[in-house]
């Protein structure tokens, strides 16, 4: 008998983030970056507004953080609830704020050539 089934999803979902700069009234920022700063991350594409830099050096300490932030996590997980992150300069009182903003919807095969179900017994996954 022929199976019926239909075949299984290739989509997954990421959140879209927005990573803002904040700062307490008055303190001196030493990262290069203005309160309100900001950048948002779709997928795996990264957009600052026109005109507005970003320091790489607090980009590397956010980047570990970006994709775990992107994927849906259990509501009991830090990673759920912590939202800010401190500039890697212990001098600077800066934080960027991750949040969520939406999610967006992916297919496996928009975003890598490797096949997501094996094709014969002797196939890797």
């Amino acid at each position: 008998m022929p199976n019926s089934l239909p075949p299984p999803s290739d989509s997954f979902e990421l959140w879209d983030l927005r990573v803002e700069v904040i700062a307490p009234e008055g303190a001196e920022i030493f990262c290069s970056a203005k309160p309100g700063d900001s950048f948002e991350l779709h997928g795996e594409m990264l957009y600052l507004p026109p005109g507005q830099g970003f320091s790489i050096y607090s980009l590397a300490a956010l980047l570990p953080l970006l994709p775990v932030k992107q994927r849906p996590t259990d509501p009991n997980d830090w990673v759920s609830t912590d939202s800010e992150v401190a500039c890697p300069d212990p001098n600077c009182q800066t934080r960027f704020r991750i949040s969520r903003t939406k999610r967006r919807q992916f297919r496996h095969t928009d975003v890598t050539a490797t096949p997501l179900f094996k094709q014969s017994p002797h196939d890797e996954p």
